[in-house]
């Protein structure tokens, strides 16, 4: 009996093996075959490492960045070499229209917006994977006129080239997100307000941040943390990412580095993707989901700052779910709110919905009552294009509801991962610039209302119809500047009989594992929907 069992036992492993090595096999033809490395995939620029970051300060950073660049533009960016005088769309192309060092500000650097005055409080803005500081630089700026000091800084490996990525890890996201809210408190004091604002990635490094000052001493404490998107799910191939980059060891399969090898058309956002990438984002939210977990059976949790989320329900990037029950589910009742954008009910383009997708806010809605404050924002279903907010206080089984002044666009059918920190004005993402915002950024990638054939273009059909602007954004930024002032509201509390049932529902909510999302977008975090190799 015992060695038929060891016979069995082998059989699977062997199965397993062979499995292994013809995805991995599979894994290095299809790199082989893809598109060629550019110096942009090949050159890493060094980056401080997490020590490193730790011992400096805001100068010694922006010195090092400075350094970087200056070692793009030498070993990367390449002259367009064209007798015709014609100028490719690539941001690493010297006298491109998308060429950053041609603007008025780089926004792949870092940078600090100052008030007029003293600073009334600090905001530390942290973008995405594969992003820039350009995200979320609508934000600082009215924080900025708030009277607030607003530190935007560049994760390491981002706004230089895609190599970045390849070889950093995300310890050192983290040491500078801690380096920012020194120079933050250094700037407006240790006395002042300090908010977190965190798009995608960001958000997690915001929350682990706002975690990690609970547990370790001399780390400033936040009063408040603002999230957008925040990545709190992974993905089944972000576990596998190591191994999809194994045949990479073999010079003739460096293409097995990278998930995506695509044109940089993106002056503030890389377009091609490495494995790495996808390792560290989940190594991020796993160490994440461990904090949360644990930290909620403890009784610092309760000194955790109010979380205002804003999240739309199809994300193909993050997961939605997991927001509610691997991060809201934790929460103490703090003065949280989760705001989600719902879709476009809208008979023009309802009836185009897969059932998956208009079921999407009904499937995932938590138990009432609950500990955090929910909203919905969603169109009205009488085909007028009006919206309307339903919220849920803490504690209540039951929605008010008032009519927004903002219509839900005809054409669009929901938000996107990528939309929300960028009004539709914005000259490069937004849907409805400036008649002259061409000029500030080369082009207008929101803007763009594409119709042809397959093949025609340097970009993917996909990353055009992706909506990349936020018809909400007035809203959005008016609950953010809710916050700003001193007498922002916080944590109401609640009867005791509610308290118990909403406690309990959110026992029953949590999940000791996020949900895991559809798949990784192909832009924001780098990656699509691939299957596991």
């Amino acid at each position: 009996m015992r060695r038929r069992i060891a016979r069995v036992l082998l059989w699977v492993v062997g199965l397993v093996v062979a499995l292994l090595i013809i995805g991995l096999g599979l894994r290095a033809w299809g790199a082989w075959r893809g598109a060629p490395l550019s110096p942009w995939h090949k050159v890493v620029p060094q980056e401080l490492s997490a020590s490193e970051i730790e011992g400096a300060d805001w100068q010694t950073y922006l010195r090092h960045e400075d350094a970087l660049f200056a070692q793009v533009r030498r070993e990367v960016v390449q002259d367009t070499g064209n007798a015709a005088g014609s100028v490719p769309i690539n941001r690493y192309y010297r006298g491109s229209v998308i060429d950053p060092a041609g603007f008025r500000q780089d926004w792949n650097r870092s940078y600090t917006l100052a008030p007029a005055g003293k600073p009334v409080g600090a905001v530390v803005l942290l973008h995405g994977l594969t992003d820039s500081p350009y995200s979320l630089r609508h934000i600082a700026r009215r924080y900025q006129e708030r009277g607030f000091v607003a530190i935007g800084i560049r994760m390491p490996g981002h706004g230089t080239v895609p190599a970045g990525l390849s070889d950093i890890e995300w310890e050192s996201w983290m040491a500078a997100t801690r380096l920012a809210v020194r120079e933050a408190r250094r700037q407006a004091g240790d006395d002042a307000p300090l908010h977190l604002v965190g798009f995608s990635n960001g958000g997690a490094l915001a929350m682990k941040y706002a975690l990690d000052s609970l547990e370790q001493t001399g780390l400033a404490r936040p009063e408040r943390l603002v999230l957008l998107s925040p990545m709190i799910g992974i993905t089944r191939f972000a576990r596998m990412a190591g191994l999809a980059g194994l045949p990479a060891v073999l010079p003739a399969f460096a293409k097995a580095a990278w998930l995506d090898v695509m044109p940089e058309f993106n002056p503030f956002k890389y377009n091609s993707f490495p494995v790495n990438g996808a390792r560290q984002s989940y190594r991020l939210t796993a160490a994440l989901q461990e904090q949360i977990v644990r930290m909620a059976a403890t009784p610092a949790m309760a000194k955790l700052p109010p979380v205002l989320t804003f999240q739309s329900v199809m994300d193909f990037t993050v997961s939605t779910p997991a927001v509610l029950t691997a991060l809201y589910a934790y929460l103490p009742a703090n003065g949280s709110e989760l705001v989600l954008f719902d879709v476009n009910r809208d008979l023009k383009v309802g009836a185009l919905l897969n059932t998956r997708s208009a079921r999407a806010l009904e499937r995932m809605m938590p138990p009432l009552p609950e500990l955090y404050r929910l909203t919905v924002i969603a169109s009205t279903a009488d085909g007028a294009g009006g919206t309307v907010e339903r919220v849920i206080e803490p504690g209540q089984e039951s929605a008010r509801a008032r009519t927004l002044d903002i219509p839900y666009p005809p054409e669009v059918f929901s938000l996107s991962h990528v939309a929300l920190p960028f009004p539709l004005d914005d000259p490069l993402y937004g849907m409805r610039p400036a008649a002259d915002a061409a000029r500030e950024y080369g082009l207008t990638l929101g803007a763009l209302s594409a119709r042809g054939e397959r093949g025609a273009l340097i970009v993917n059909l996909d990353a055009l119809f992706r909506i990349s602007s936020n018809p909400f954004y007035p809203y959005m930024l008016a609950r953010i500047e809710e916050g700003m002032g001193p007498g922002a509201a916080g944590a109401v509390p609640l009867p005791d009989a509610a308290r118990e049932r909403a406690t309990a529902n959110a026992l029953r909510s949590r999940t000791p594992e996020p949900r895991l999302p559809v798949g990784f977008g192909e832009d924001e975090e780098g990656y699509e929907e691939v299957p596991t190799p």
